[in-house]
């Protein structure tokens, strides 16, 4: 028998569908072209402003704010200047996390560098895996920016404004390419955490933006979501079924509210719900090979104790399980290691960090490239700025050894997903202190990133409380020597 209630929602769900096969069915039409290639030109990209040369990004975001001089950018000048005073004008104009101005000294590196590649590219001895992947990297000594404490710095690494609320880059390219996986969410984040992240889920939330858009946590050990599984006794048909009836209901809450994020949630009750059956085999490694497993660095001991204790084994995980998503269809995946904030034992730090990171970070560039997936996969490795040329010297720190922070110059760097490799690009001025050619700031390298995936970030916008918002406000430019000469 079919209720007054039934007939009602079944007339508003045909009236639904009918009113949006326009609108709706014509994109899904425009979608599946595409997949198969039968659309030409322009709008063999519907989504986009031009022909991309990255589909994927994988952000290896290094939390705490490496530093660069010990890393990427030698500094004999700084060696030789060791322990002398900053020149005043200098110290007059910039503002510090924590360092005394009156005390402040000159500290140099120990770290030897030497010319890797065919490019002759100088990188720190530190880095020993990293090196010989130099031909395929955009080194940007250059960067710089305005926040010189972790949280707004993350946040503007990371969403391009200080402020919390605004959806990160993650969210930005979902919102403008959408999803290339039935069965995985287009953006996933993973963690390998000391203190944990300063600006917490607002590192990849949506902001303003839908929250179908926000980076999803996976976790590399058990269920990759929590609440993944169902419960002792209940079937997948039961499942099903439950879910079937929950998304009627939101349908028709939605028919008569028309709040997006009702449909959101829709999405992400049948996202995962297809994610049970596939996300438990994305975490399998039991089909990897040995040599791949070993070129990670997975089976590597770890005999570290304290807050970094596993995280050789967890990071290596967390690299090749990025590569596993992006063959997936994953779009943007973030995998954070923190910390880097070495106010102290700065060299001890360097080697611990570097020992965790450079090996699964090569290994997966390498991967990358010999699947041949390099090419259409962009891969950003940074923090949220760099470190000073000066020594920390906090009165309750009896020795410096360590720096602060320092966003007016630092290393980023960049590979795959049409930028071109081998390169060096701008310089800082003998100690370090400041950009002495071709800055590129934050808002650049976002403009950057867009480019390459065919988005034009001055039209990538999103109007909320009666204003249009971009990722790049009302800055940026696109860095034309990070792109590849055959792009």
């Amino acid at each position: 028998m079919t209720t007054p209630t039934a007939r009602l929602f079944n007339q508003q769900r045909r009236d639904f569908f009918t009113s949006s096969a326009s609108g709706l069915g014509m994109l899904g039409l425009a979608s599946l072209l595409n997949e198969d290639g039968l659309l030409a030109g322009d709008s063999a990209h519907p989504l986009t402003h031009f022909a991309p040369t990255a589909k994927r990004c994988i952000c290896l975001f290094m939390e705490g704010g490496p530093s660069q001089m010990d890393l990427f950018d030698p500094k004999p000048r700084l060696n030789e200047l060791d322990g002398q005073p900053m020149p005043e004008s200098l110290l007059n104009e910039i503002k510090f996390a924590f360092i005394q101005k009156e005390s402040a000294r000159l500290m140099g590196s120990p770290r030897k560098f030497q010319k890797y590649g065919e490019c002759g590219m100088d990188l720190s001895d530190l880095l020993p895996h990293l090196s010989t992947c130099v031909d395929d990297i955009a080194l940007v000594r250059s960067m710089h920016g305005e926040q010189f404490n972790h949280l707004p710095g993350q946040l503007m690494m990371l969403t391009g404004s200080p402020l919390q609320g605004w959806p990160s880059l993650g969210s930005w390219l979902t919102y403008g390419l959408g999803n290339e996986s039935n069965n995985l969410p287009s953006y996933v984040v993973m963690t390998t955490l000391g203190r944990g992240l300063p600006g917490g889920a607002n590192s990849w939330s949506s902001g303003f933006l839908p929250s179908q858009y926000s980076g999803t946590p996976f976790r590399n050990q058990g269920s990759p979501v929590l609440n993944l599984e169902n419960p002792q006794g209940v079937s997948r048909e039961f499942q099903r079924r439950s879910l079937q009836a929950i998304n009627e209901l939101n349908q028709l809450r939605y028919e008569e509210i028309r709040n997006p994020e009702v449909a959101s949630r829709i999405e992400a009750y049948e996202l995962a719900f297809r994610m049970q059956q596939t996300a438990p085999s994305l975490i399998d490694l039991s089909g990897e090979s040995k040599a791949t497993l070993e070129a990670y660095g997975l089976d590597r001991p770890d005999n570290e104790k304290g807050s970094t204790a596993g995280f050789m084994g967890s990071y290596a995980r967390n690299c090749l399980l990025a590569r596993r998503m992006i063959e997936r269809g994953v779009r943007f995946v973030t995998l954070f290691l923190s910390t880097w904030d070495h106010h102290s034992n700065l060299d001890r730090g360097l080697e611990r960090y570097t020992e965790i990171s450079d090996q699964p970070v090569a290994a997966l560039l390498k991967d990358l490239k010999q699947r041949g997936l390099l090419d259409e996969t962009l891969v950003i490795w940074g923090g949220e700025f760099g470190r000073t040329p000066l020594g920390e010297n906090r009165s309750n720190f009896k020795t410096v050894t360590g720096r602060d922070h320092h966003p007016y110059s630092f290393s980023m760097w960049l590979a795959g997903g049409g930028v071109k490799g081998g390169q060096v690009i701008g310089e800082t001025d003998e100690i370090g202190w400041g950009v002495a050619e071709d800055p590129v700031h934050i808002h650049d390298l976002h403009a950057t990133v867009l480019h390459q995936f065919g988005l034009d970030h001055k039209r990538l916008t999103y109007r909320f409380q009666g204003r249009d918002f971009r990722l790049t406000d009302v800055a940026g430019n696109v860095v034309p020597q990070l792109i590849s000469d055959s792009v």
